[in-house]
């Protein structure tokens, strides 16, 4: 009887919060296109940034690109990364735990600390300036340790029956891992990359530093962007125009949802392949 209502409490209170926690979500996302829809206008999908249109297009390409950017340097070593500990470590080996301690460490640094430390590094030792690229590189460092961590649960997943089964046909350590481990950890890997992809788009304190506020389309690693969330940040903290913040924070919102959507896609298409 005892268990029974025990089960019944945490059923309800499971569901409870689960509750709470849509609405909370609901809320800000209708609180969002409530404020912002109102004030879409083509104005702030214009080519060219100016004070009077103080346009998100230049903002919109940005994001993309530091995303793109910001994955082709952090994914593929944190795979390698997550294989290497994984399928080629020893397990209790010290170098898994310390590596495996620096990378906790590492994810649960402020974005902010981050943007002190790429400012520093990339920006003024290496002279790379507020730009494009250091604002990708630093980026990546704090994804980093997030998609070492997912590939290696991901990896940790498959059945150890896989990796006998291939060696048992005559495959190669290298072979088992590429053609049958990481096929198999590969929706796993990606729901890793898409909450990075989440963190990349919603950072701005690590940029704000590091790859600067100019509302220009790049022409080049080497040129200062404005991201769409330091835009909202700009136009908040300006109090000019916060019709417009509110507006973007509606575009940011899609643009979330189209990336995660279409990685999910990309997923699904590479488990099936």
């Amino acid at each position: 009887m005892r268990t029974k209502i025990i089960d019944t409490a945490l059923f309800v209170l499971t569901w409870l919060f689960a509750g709470v926690t849509l609405l909370a979500l609901l809320s800000i996302i209708f609180y969002i296109l409530i404020n912002g829809i109102p004030h879409l206008n083509p104005s702030l999908f214009e080519t060219q940034f100016t004070t009077e249109n103080v346009s998100m297009f230049p903002s919109i390409v940005s994001t993309i690109i530091v995303v793109a950017l910001t994955l082709a340097f952090a994914v593929p070593l944190g795979i390698f990364t997550g294989i290497y500990l994984v399928e080629y470590v020893k397990r209790g080996n010290r170098l898994v735990i310390f590596i495996r301690s620096t990378t906790e460490l590492l994810a649960g640094i402020p974005s902010i600390v981050y943007g002190l430390f790429g400012m520093l590094f990339f920006v003024v030792f290496l002279g790379m300036g507020f730009s494009l690229l250091a604002g990708s590189l630093t980026l990546s460092i704090m994804i980093l340790p997030m998609v070492i961590r997912t590939t290696e649960e991901a990896l940790k997943a498959v059945p150890d029956g896989f990796r006998e089964g291939a060696f048992a046909l005559g495959a190669g350590k290298l072979r088992a891992v590429f053609k049958i481990v990481l096929p198999s950890a590969i929706p796993g890997i990606f729901a890793g990359v898409i909450l990075a992809i989440g963190r990349i788009i919603g950072e701005s304190a690590a940029l704000i530093f590091t790859a600067g506020t100019v509302a220009q389309i790049p022409e080049g690693l080497s040129s200062s962007v404005r991201t769409l969330t330091v835009h909202m940040w700009v136009l908040t903290s300006e109090a000019l125009h916060l019709n417009e913040a509110y507006a973007t924070g509606v575009v940011l919102l899609l643009v979330v949802l189209l990336i995660n959507t279409f990685s999910a896609f990309l997923a699904k298409k590479l488990t099936k392949g």
